[in-house]
């Protein structure tokens, strides 16, 4: 018999002569059913490639068994750092991730949610895109009694559980590093204004100049996170009447239009421009030089988001204080800043 779409339990229990809660059983091995009828319904379930239904299954067990995924972009390394990390720990509890992009759109953002929702997702992870500045939706998620975890960019209006990493302490440690080679004018290629983390990476490099006497200039503080923007902004830079001796971006994928700019001006790296970026993507070790930057650990929040979740799913009581999960950046030393002056002396 030929079925169109997916075999059923009842397209199984009409072929076979029984009761569709027979083969239910039976497909569960249930002892109340025979060897020979388990082996038959199991026969005849590989022979059509019968999957469970997973709505309907939820529908009775009011547990869905699976979590949504809320980023911005998939194809950024980092962020396909965190859904490894998540996936692995899901995976290992018994949970299926569905993954959403919103490709740095609120309205598409807004859609991924209601369509999770809809789903009947047991809990959301979501990282906001960068035109989010309303919380609407995320609430509407939280008064339905679906716990949400934010992860990289979040927003301190929502209470709710969150994961981020030391934004403030990695970009202070990347630009000290700078100054501590002798750089003296280094500018800043930061994220859109308004994030969070575009605040904190810019506060830690402003409290680096000034804990290391360098003078503030705001004409090399530039808001530009993109390759394609790099490749503008950069040549506005070298062109300034002090351009810049050092160049901190607020990503890697910003530092390599850096460096191909530089590399078409003529300017080496580091010899006439160190470059510092942001995140320890698999890029930054093969650009030429190599690219010093700040380790985020993007596997390390994946799996710390996660298991956020899925401990706020195992408690049911709401009086649970919230948590603000921080992990700590590493700088990493590559070729495109020179070695410390303590180090050389």
């Amino acid at each position: 018999m030929k079925y169109k779409g997916q075999v059923t339990i009842k397209d199984l229990a009409k072929e076979l002569g029984i009761a569709p809660s027979t083969v239910s059983k039976a497909l569960k091995n249930h002892p109340d059913i025979s060897e020979s009828t388990r082996l038959k319904v199991n026969e005849l379930a590989r022979k059509y490639k019968y999957y469970p239904n997973p709505i309907a299954l939820s529908l009775r067990s009011a547990k869905s068994k699976i979590i949504g995924l809320v980023i911005p972009q998939i194809v950024h390394h980092f962020f396909s750092s965190v859904v490894s990390g998540i996936e692995d720990v899901a995976y290992d509890a018994g949970y299926n991730v569905m993954i959403y992009q919103s490709n740095e759109s609120f309205n598409r953002e807004v859609m991924a949610c209601e369509n999770l929702v809809s789903s009947r997702v047991e809990g959301i992870l979501i990282s906001s895109s960068k035109e989010t500045r309303n919380f609407d939706h995320i609430n509407r998620i939280l008064d339905n009694g679906i716990p949400v975890v934010m992860y990289d960019r979040v927003f301190d209006e929502i209470k709710t559980d969150k994961v981020t990493v030391d934004d403030f302490e990695g970009a202070y440690k990347a630009v000290c590093h700078l100054a501590s080679t002798g750089c003296k004018r280094i500018a800043h290629l930061a994220g859109p204004p308004g994030l969070r983390i575009t605040d904190l990476r810019k506060s830690g490099y402003l409290e680096a100049l000034k804990d290391n006497k360098l003078k503030t200039d705001r004409d090399l503080i530039v808001y530009c996170d993109n390759f394609k923007q790099s490749l503008i902004r950069t040549k506005q830079l070298m062109n300034l009447p002090e351009p810049p001796d050092a160049i901190f971006t607020v990503n890697d994928l910003t530092a390599t239009g850096v460096m191909k700019t530089l590399h078409e001006m003529g300017l080496r790296v580091p010899m006439d421009v160190s470059l510092v970026g942001f995140s320890n993507s698999l890029i930054s070790q093969v650009t030429n030089p190599t690219l010093t930057t700040v380790n985020q650990h993007g596997y390390q929040m994946g799996q710390t988001a996660i298991q956020l979740l899925l401990d706020r799913l195992m408690n049911t009581q709401s009086s649970v204080p919230f948590i603000h999960q921080v992990i700590k950046t590493d700088l990493i030393l590559r070729d495109s800043t020179k070695s410390s002056l303590a180090r050389r002396n």
